[in-house]
């Protein structure tokens, strides 16, 4: 299939609508919030989880990013209630309950790599099963044990109770899952006792090729701008001579469209059903029919538009890394700096943490890219923003440490 010519600020503007990023009108006004929630996530695929815990965890600021008036509790009622279940996708992701089936070739592939390490781990395993069939739901932290074992963040030392290293391999492989959080506090049951009984014969009855196409074809919903070379292509574990012969056959079959991007070197592909959807935003570009909505947004770093680093630079020509796990002399912007969206442009970086005891938002870097026009509007428009993000995050005062520009907002 010929390659699709198209400009770059096209399939910019085409990405951030399919994000959901662009702006809200697509939801419907007699919904509730918490529905309007549970469609955002369907219409992302999932919705990457996170513990750090600076201000709001990743996932919460991903939704409130793009769902007006969400709160955090909301997840969690959507998670009781049996409307989604957590799992790996993208990394640690929670996902509508109806996509269960789709992720059986992962549960088989962890099965397979943890059997060894679950026998080792027998009678604490057969512990936690049995007493989560007699009490469940239960937190980790009613589980003791005197042991301590190699968990997956240990180094040299064994510092993870054997008790958590079995509820965590119980995960992976399925046999357990998260049914409620009070917190970063998890509580687990027995998978086949949570999930509905359709779903559970629906992923017994599903084979392992089955499964992986449908979480290739999901991998590909999620991202919708997307190329061979990214490593999690498809979320599952494939060489990249097998990432090319996936997607060049779908080419061949029609299943996905080439595009060749003005600028861009990186092959980037959309799905066909997108396309009359990326040619609207291109006739808006080539016309100057552009929204003027230029709502400002700050993106947690763990964000579904930021997945894939290499084509924040292809299409935003803006560089990102998280440096949370950066050591702090080393930092350029800070532990937890998030991009700042401002209509279909990445236009800086902002680093908050949050006094929860003291109800203060502390914004330890305001950083606008130096390209960038600081205009009255612009001002008008990160004041809002920041004033949204302190009252969604309940705090009562705001405090900039250091600006790189003179923005002046406050």
């Amino acid at each position: 299939m010929k390659p699709y010519q198209v400009n770059r600020r096209a399939v910019r503007r085409f990405l951030l609508d399919t994000q959901h990023l662009l702006s809200n009108n697509d939801q419907r006004m007699d919904q509730s919030v918490q529905d309007k929630t549970l469609q955002m996530i369907r219409q992302l695929e999932c919705v990457q989880m996170d513990a750090v815990a600076s201000v709001a965890r990743n996932q919460h600021l991903v939704l409130a990013a793009r769902v007006p008036d969400y709160r955090p509790d909301m997840l969690n009622e959507l998670l009781v209630q049996g409307d989604l279940f957590e799992y790996w996708a993208n990394a640690a992701c929670t996902i509508p309950m109806e996509d269960y089936p789709l992720f059986e070739a992962t549960r088989i592939r962890f099965r397979s790599q943890m059997r060894e390490e679950l026998g080792k781990l027998g009678s604490v395993v057969d512990g936690v099963l049995a007493r989560l069939r007699r009490e469940g739901p239960l937190p980790s932290r009613s589980f003791r044990a005197k042991d301590r074992v190699h968990g997956a963040w240990d180094h040299k030392l064994p510092k993870t109770k054997a008790t958590s290293h079995a509820l965590n391999l119980l995960l992976d492989t399925g046999v357990i899952r998260v049914v409620c959080r009070a917190g970063s506090e998890r509580f687990f049951d027995l998978t086949e006792r949570t999930i509905p009984e359709t779903l559970l014969q629906d992923a017994e009855n599903m084979d392992t090729a089955t499964s992986k196409k449908a979480l290739l074809e999901k991998y590909l919903r999620a991202y919708r701008v997307f190329d061979a070379g990214d490593a999690r292509l498809g979320w599952q574990k494939m060489s990249a001579a097998e990432r090319q012969e996936a997607i060049m056959k779908r080419v061949e079959e029609g299943s996905v469209i080439p595009l060749d991007i003005e600028g861009v070197r990186r092959r980037y592909y959309i799905l066909p059903e997108d396309l009359d959807r990326l040619k609207n935003h291109e006739q808006d570009v080539r016309e100057g029919g552009l929204s003027d909505d230029a709502q400002v947004r700050f993106l947690p770093p763990l964000d579904n538009l930021l997945w894939r680093r290499e084509r924040l630079v292809d299409l935003f020509e803006f560089n990102y890394k998280w440096e949370v796990y950066t050591p702090k002399a080393e930092r350029r912007y800070g532990y937890y700096a998030m991009p700042i969206l401002a209509g279909d442009r990445l236009i800086g970086r902002i680093d908050p943490g949050l006094d929860r005891e003291n109800q203060v938002l502390n914004v330890r870097l305001l950083q606008i890219e130096s390209d960038v026009e600081i205009t009255p509007t612009l001002r008008r428009d990160l004041k809002d923003a920041l004033e949204a993000f302190v009252a969604f995050h309940e705090a009562r005062d705001i405090t900039i440490e250091r600006a790189e520009q003179d923005i002046r907002i406050f």
